[in-house]
């Protein structure tokens, strides 16, 4: 969950480290205002380098391949 204080060094390194062990997951974003939900998803894809796959309402879907164990096959 991405709460007010938007994108700090704990939670890009949070993220990082899940997309490095699932490759896909899920962030919930507490932004009230629909263009700073948009500004904190494009910041958070371009920090950890992961492709926006979904985002409905609050919740985005995240996906970086990991390069030594793929788990998920994606047409990319």
């Amino acid at each position: 969950i991405i709460g007010n204080h938007g994108v700090t060094p704990g939670v890009s390194q949070e993220i990082d480290q899940a997309l490095n062990h699932h490759e896909l997951i899920k962030v919930r974003v507490n932004a009230e205002d629909r263009d700073a939900r948009e500004q904190i998803i494009e910041a958070l894809c371009a920090g950890s380098d992961a492709i926006l796959v979904q985002r409905i309402g609050h919740v985005a879907v995240l996906f970086r391949r990991n390069t030594d164990k793929p788990r998920i096959e994606w047409p990319i």
